[in-house]
């Protein structure tokens, strides 16, 4: 059995027998006004963060999810695209997506507003998405592709920049990991199909997308997922797993490579009103400026006295210099 099909075997069952804590982390479930979710549909929240940001929903965008769960994010989703079609999820697991429409019908019933057939669901999987080229606004996927092995996660990347149109955005949660894993622990089929063994460190996540050609990347928000400890797992450490909410937007890929914000802000507070560095970036006096780690860098390499750089904070909400 190859760990894809122990994959979807964990999942077929965790479709017929709600898993509550199968995946979760402190994240909050958006509460949005008029959103009911129904109680099954929230027992079936599989994801390790959330994909659903309002601000790249406007304008009733078509938005695919993979990897459909109980199909909450799904109904979140519609919630911002209210008619029929607008929201496409795909899952090879046939019991899942069964779950998933049995879910919607109750949404309908507990919604007023929401339609089952706003949602369209249908079988397939991440390598190969039933989704025609640059049809899609906004792609989602929660605590999905960290599952794969590399080749894996590669195909899977480059099917969801297939199917975005240009400037749609790929948004995604995965666990990632700093610490090495043992190869008894990277071989455990279960542990992977449970988002535990399959993480990466966050660099190498964020190069493999920048690989498939997206422009843009926004590193939104991290936070504590899982602890694999020696008592419960083949490590001799303790390691730590976190969380990641990113958002891969299908922008031209600038000549010196991807705009890859990591919450880094930069501060002007020499004596003159700003500071312009005539490659498009004005820092105002004493003003702070969200900057990508290109830039950061940039300006750092500068040697200035005048101009003070952030860490990274691995949250980012939008704007800067980009």
């Amino acid at each position: 059995m190859s760990y894809l099909e122990t994959t979807a075997d964990v999942y077929r069952q965790a479709a017929q027998e709600p898993q509550v804590g199968l995946c979760c982390t402190t994240n909050p479930v958006w509460q949005l006004p008029g959103l009911s979710i129904p109680p099954r549909m929230l027992s079936m929240n599989y994801g390790c963060g959330s994909t659903v940001n309002p601000r790249d929903l406007t304008n009733s965008p078509t938005v695919l999810y993979v990897g459909v769960g109980g199909g909450m994010e799904l109904l979140q989703f519609a919630y911002f695209s209210r008619r029929p079609g607008a929201v496409i999820g795909v899952d090879v697991v046939s019991e899942m997506l069964d779950a998933s429409r049995a879910n919607m019908q109750t949404a309908e019933q507990e919604n007023d507003w929401f339609k089952s057939d706003f949602v369209d669901l249908r079988a397939g999987d991440a390598l190969h998405l039933p989704v025609e080229d640059e049809s899609v606004d906004v792609a989602a996927q929660n605590c999905l592709f960290n599952i794969f092995k590399l080749d894996d996660l590669r195909r899977a990347l480059q099917e969801t920049y297939r199917v975005l149109k240009p400037h749609g955005r790929l948004v995604m949660s995965d666990p990632t990991c700093e610490q090495p894993m043992s190869d008894e622990l990277r071989a455990d089929e279960r542990l992977r199909a449970l988002c535990l063994t399959g993480s990466l460190p966050l660099q190498q996540y964020l190069d493999m997308i920048a690989e498939v050609g997206f422009g843009t990347i926004e590193v939104r928000a991290k936070r504590a997922y899982r602890v694999l400890s020696p008592q419960h797992y083949a490590t001799d450490e303790v390691i730590f797993i976190e969380s990641v909410e990113v958002c891969a937007i299908k922008d031209p890929m600038p000549a010196d490579g991807p705009c890859i914000f990591t919450g880094r802000t930069a501060i002007f507070y020499g004596g003159d009103e700003y500071f312009d560095d005539h490659k498009g970036h004005v820092l105002m006096q004493n003003q702070p400026l969200a900057v990508c780690d290109k830039t950061a860098g940039a300006l750092a390499a500068l040697g200035r006295d005048d101009i003070f750089i952030s860490p990274s904070t691995y949250h980012y909400d939008g704007g800067g210099c980009c």
